[in-house]
C-alpha cells in the first residue's frame, strides 16, 4: 500500500516541504533509509543522516533547521517521534487479521467466543471462558477455566492465562508470558515449607501490554491488579497481591515483591527491585538497577540502592571511584601525624 507525502501530512496535520507527490510504502531508520520508505529525526545526534539518507520522506520537528539542501521530501510536525508512532499504529491496524477457529484448536463447548475471533492450532480454551469480539489467540496459547478476555486482545503463542483471571479490552500478551501462576507463598514448618494456597486471581485492565516471559502472580486472596495502560517489558515479575497504577511502565527484569502498591505514571528502569509491602507514589522514576527497600512519595526521580536523587547520586559515584586514592592519602596523613606527635613528645 502506497501513500503520498500530501496524504501523510493530511493524516498527521503536518506541512510538506518538497514534492507532495512523493510515494512511500514502508518505514526505515534514518541511517538505513531506502527509496520508497519514510523515516524520522527526533534526536539531534542523528541529524547528519538527513544529508545522506536514501529515504524518500523524512518526518522532522517544526523547528528543525537544515544546513544545506536535502534529497528527501520533508514533513514538518510538532513532534516527529510521536507522529511516527501514530503512523506505525495506523500501519499495524491495516494488516489483515486472521479469523475463525482452527480445527486443531480445543475450545470447550462451555466457552463463549465473540465475533470475528481467531483461535489458532493447538490453542486451549477451557470451560466457562468468555472471549470478547475480535480477539486473536495464537497457536499453543492456554486460556484456563473461567477466564474472561475482553475485546480485541492479542494472546501470542505459548502465553498462559490461569483459571479465573480477568483481562480487559485490547490486552496484549507476548509469547511465554504467564498471568495467574501461584504467588510465592510458603510457611516454614517442622519438616520444611508448607504451601499456602493462592485462591485469588489477577485482574488486568484495558490497554495493558505484557512482554515475553513476564509473570504476574495470582493473589493469595482477592486480586493482583494491573490498571489500564500499563506497559511491561520482557522478563518482568509482579508478585502476588501487587497493584500497579495506570500508565506505569517497567523495563526488562524489574521485580516487584508481594503486596506492594505502585502509583500511576511511574517509570522503572531495567533490573529495578522493589521490596514487598510498601507504597510507591505517582510519577516516580527509578533509574536502572535501583533497589527500593521502603515506601517512596510521589513526583521523585531516584537512582541507586537505597535510591537517592540523581545529582547527589552521581556526585557520590564520582567520589566512590576516587576512594582507593583517598584511602592511600588518608593512611599517609595518619603516618605523618603520628610522626609529628612523636617528635613533639
Amino acid at each position: 500500500m502506497e501513500f503520498s507525502a500530501k496524504q501523510i501530512a493530511d493524516m498527521v496535520q503536518g506541512r510538506v516541504e518538497g514534492n507532495p507527490d512523493t510515494l512511500i510504502h514502508t518505514f526505515s531508520k534514518i541511517e538505513q533509509g531506502e527509496e520508497g520508505s519514510i523515516s524520522f529525526i527526533s534526536n539531534p545526534k542523528y541529524a547528519h543522516y538527513i544529508y545522506e539518507t536514501k529515504a524518500s520522506i523524512v518526518l522532522v520537528n517544526e523547528d528543525f533547521k537544515l544546513e544545506r539542501p536535502v534529497a528527501p521530501t520533508l514533513i514538518r510536525v510538532k513532534n516527529a517521534y510521536e507522529t511516527v508512532a501514530q503512523l506505525l499504529q495506523l500501519y499495524e491496524s491495516m494488516k489483515p487479521k486472521k479469523n475463525g477457529i482452527d480445527p486443531l484448536a480445543f475450545v470447550s463447548p462451555k466457552a463463549t467466543i465473540g465475533e470475528n475471533c481467531y483461535i489458532g492450532p493447538f490453542a486451549y480454551i477451557g470451560d466457562g471462558v468468555n472471549i470478547g469480539k475480535g480477539t486473536q489467540i495464537y497457536p499453543n496459547a492456554y486460556i484456563g477455566d473461567g477466564v474472561t478476555l475482553g475485546d480485541e486482545c492479542i494472546i501470542y503463542p505459548h502465553a498462559v492465562v490461569y483459571h479465573g483471571c480477568k483481562l480487559g479490552n485490547r490486552v496484549i500478551m507476548h509469547s511465554g508470558s504467564v498471568v495467574g501462576a501461584d504467588g510465592f507463598g510458603f510457611a516454614p514448618g517442622a519438616n520444611g515449607y508448607d504451601k499456602i494456597p493462592q485462591i485469588g486471581i489477577v485482574t488486568i485492565e484495558d490497554d495493558v501490554e505484557i512482554g515475553a516471559n513476564t509473570c504476574i502472580d495470582r493473589s493469595t486472596m482477592g486480586s493482583t491488579v494491573v490498571h489500564r495502560g500499563v506497559k511491561l517489558d520482557n522478563l518482568v515479575q509482579l508478585a502476588h497481591n501487587t497493584e500497579v497504577g495506570e500508565h506505569t511502565v517497567m523495563s526488562s527484569q524489574v521485580g516487584v515483591a508481594g503486596s506492594t502498591k505502585i502509583g500511576s505514571w511511574c517509570m522503572f528502569g531495567g533490573q529495578v527491585g522493589i521490596s514487598g509491602h510498601i507504597t510507591i507514589g505517582d510519577k516516580v522514576w527509578f533509574g536502572a538497577q535501583s533497589g527500593v527497600p521502603g515506601s517512596v512519595k510521589s513526583d521523585q526521580k531516584l537512582i541507586g540502592t537505597p535510591p537517592m536523587e540523581q545529582v547527589p547520586y552521581f556526585k557520590s559515584q564520582a567520589i566512590f571511584r576516587r576512594l582507593p586514592d583517598m584511602y592511600k592519602r588518608l593512611c599517609a596523613l595518619e603516618k605523618e601525624i603520628e610522626t609529628l606527635k612523636k617528635e613533639q613528645s
